[in-house]
């Protein structure tokens, strides 16, 4: 009999006043009790509507009935059918928007936690399981993928399951991409990142740090080396400022710069190389999801007030709803429908404050959102010493100005024919390098697409 409770087993996690002094993970997971209580929630529907919400196609019914009947690691086995980052994928996807916004428990009450589940099994998996992947028979073939963010990983997992030697090129000294130096510890610790790539590394896939593509090799340079495609998935890192006086000043970072020195190379540790302002007060500019987690890093360095400054209501907020729950929780202030117009100077080139204005809401732009409006007269200054722009990225040019032939967006996406191909024979890409900044799993869902066209191609070519 299923379980007709209507609301989802809560996610056991961290105290909200000793989370935002650490590192830790936040969210400590489900037990196998609440797995299974869980899992009974979901109704076994015949069509499968959450199956259609996820961007790598996880045969969701069956492994939710493989967890129903207390087998964990079949369980594990249909998800990584489908997906090379199971454990990443339960932490950090989007489940509210995707397969559980498909789910018919979430009609008159709570979806399944398909998410949740995810992330029990993964970790189950890794927990239990010793034994490595082994690698399969090689085809003879050659991949490179540039770039190992999710887009790249995902790839390179399907093309090394099919037998093709793949090589991953990364321009950081750590493979992992937006996995490491974007997410904080608290919410993706790294150690699920390593073990996810060892698991790749298991199937043969090599990884070529320090190596930036565009400077070190080119891509032409792949293929004349001998690889007989290349997949572009470079994300994108390129972060974007608003050009308002003052954003030239000290105390001033971009969100990827931020989250880098302390994602990556660990800025929080006592002994870290690392520099970084342990400022008193703090604006993160911004509500999508790298704005929460750079105002929660912000928290966890030491600041006393930690602000989210965003130029329209709650409403609009792009951060996933428990993203913003948890900020909430650990203290993070939210300055809303409300829009930094200069960033004034303090002592010694320092920022010494932000002006702002309030603004109203008018009618929907063309994201759907309520066009935001600038009340005049509303000008007022809150007082910090560090601001953070997480106002979006786009795709690093580079490859775009290396590459002879690759045709890109006039805002620098690279153009594909929506199966991952570019205008360059053997050359195909996938993810934010295509997309402009989205989720892990539709980067995933990119790569794996991508990865499915360039065997299409060898095979036929």
């Amino acid at each position: 009999m299923p379980n007709m409770n209507p609301y989802k087993n809560p996610m056991p996690s961290q105290d909200a006043q000793v989370r935002n002094k650490n590192f830790d993970e936040v969210a400590l997971g489900y037990t196998a009790e609440m797995a299974l209580d869980e899992a009974a929630r979901c109704l076994n529907c015949k069509n499968s509507p959450c199956v259609s919400g996820c961007p790598v196609n996880i045969d969701i019914p069956a492994f939710i009935a493989n967890v129903v009947a207390g087998k964990f690691e079949d369980a594990y086995d249909v998800i990584s059918k489908s997906s090379s980052l199971p454990a990443v994928c339960g932490r950090v996807c989007p489940q509210e928007s995707q397969c559980e916004a498909k789910c018919v428990r979430g009609i008159k009450g709570d979806p399944v936690g398909i998410g949740r589940l995810e992330r029990f099994v993964a970790d189950r998996h890794n927990e239990t399981v010793t034994e490595h992947f082994t690698k399969p028979s090689s085809n003879g073939h050659r991949v490179a993928v540039v770039g190992s963010g999710p887009a790249g990983l995902s790839c390179a997992g399907d093309l090394a399951k099919m037998g093709y030697e793949v090589t991953v090129f990364e321009a950081l000294h750590t493979p992992g991409g937006v996995l490491v130096y974007g997410i904080p510890e608290f919410r993706l610790p790294k150690s699920i990142v390593s073990r996810e790539i060892d698991n790749l590394r298991d199937l043969g896939v090599v990884f070529e740090t320090n190596t930036v593509i565009g400077k070190s090799l080119s891509i032409d340079e792949l293929i004349d080396d001998g690889y007989e495609a290349v997949f572009i998935g470079t994300g994108a890192g390129l972060p974007r400022f608003m050009n308002i006086p003052g954003e030239n000043l000290c105390g001033v970072y971009s969100a990827n710069e931020f989250l880098t020195r302390i994602n990556l190379m660990k800025a929080y540790c006592e002994n870290s190389d690392t520099p970084i302002m342990k400022a008193r007060r703090v604006a993160v500019i911004g509500g999508g999801n790298v704005a929460m987690d750079a105002a929660r890093c912000a928290k966890r360095l030491g600041a006393e007030e930690v602000y989210i400054v965003y130029r329209r209501s709650e409403k609009e907020l792009p951060a996933r709803i428990e993203e913003v729950e948890h900020a909430k929780e650990e203290g993070i202030i939210f300055r809303l429908l409300t829009n930094p117009v200069e960033i004034i100077e303090g002592e010694n080139n320092f920022v010494g404050g932000i002006r702002c204005v309030e603004m109203g809401l008018g009618e929907p732009d063309a994201s759907g959102r309520r066009r935001p409006i600038e009340i005049e007269g509303s000008d007022f200054v809150i007082d910090v010493d560090a601001v953070v722009m997480s106002i979006g990225t786009s795709p690093n040019p580079l490859i775009r100005d290396t590459t002879d032939g690759l045709d890109t967006e006039r805002w620098g996406g690279i153009k594909t024919d929506g199966n991952g191909k570019t205008s360059r024979c053997a050359v195909y890409a996938g993810g934010d390098a295509v997309t402009g900044a989205a989720t892990v799993i539709l980067a995933m869902g990119a790569g794996k697409t991508a990865a499915s066209a360039i065997d299409d191609y060898i095979k036929n070519k």
